[in-house]
């Protein structure tokens, strides 16, 4: 079975790396893109969404099906953030995802 991979945040760094290593791969079918803005890639692997509030993805939830692995690759810098920010918007944020 092919893998078919829900990645998030491929416009930072980590994200950017994972996306391309899946598109390379002949073992990943299909690759969905969840992002706050374009990731400025096509590829005929590649589906993408673009989602502001990951707090809430109720309104993404019915294309989420039939997914079988997920890289969450989102965050944030956390220069100028409070330590209760920077925890909410990676930690929170990651479990409430998951």
């Amino acid at each position: 079975m092919k893998i078919r991979a829900i990645i998030t945040g491929t416009t930072g760094m980590v994200g950017e790396g994972v996306l391309h290593q899946c598109l390379l791969n002949s073992d990943v079918g299909q690759v969905l893109v969840i992002n706050r803005k374009l990731c400025g890639v096509t590829h005929p692997k590649l589906k993408e969404i673009i989602h502001k509030d990951f707090f809430d993805i109720t309104p993404i939830e019915a294309q989420l099906k039939g997914y079988n692995a997920c890289y969450f690759c989102l965050g944030v810098s956390s220069v100028g953030m409070s330590e209760t920010d920077y925890h909410h918007m990676t930690y929170d944020l990651a479990l409430h995802a998951a």
